[in-house]
């Protein structure tokens, strides 16, 4: 909101938004994804359990970092977009009364 009230064009405002999240965002993702690291790693007895949910969350981490990235300045786009006007205003409604 605040590139837009700069005068900023739209386009312009979510892909200077984006480009000031980005190292946040990809930096937030890895080191949770590293924190898993150990985990996935493990040899050790109740390894069997650990290493798939380390994988499946570290993924998960991932996904949502590119989803973060790739699809939500898209949304911001599409929802931030100024409706156009309708070409010529619709006629009053009318109401017909019917049988009772």
């Amino acid at each position: 909101q605040r590139l837009l009230a700069e005068g900023k064009s739209l386009a312009e405002a979510v892909r200077d938004g984006t480009v000031g999240v980005v190292r946040a965002v990809l930096t937030t993702a890895a080191v949770a994804a590293l924190g898993f690291l150990p985990m996935a790693l493990a040899q050790g007895a109740g390894s069997e359990v650990q290493r798939p949910l380390a994988t499946a969350v570290a993924v998960g981490i991932a996904f949502g970092a590119l989803t973060t990235l790739l699809v939500f300045p898209g949304l911001m786009r599409a929802m931030l977009r100024a409706p156009e006007p309708a070409a010529e205003p619709l006629p009053p409604l009318t109401t017909v009364a019917g049988p009772a």
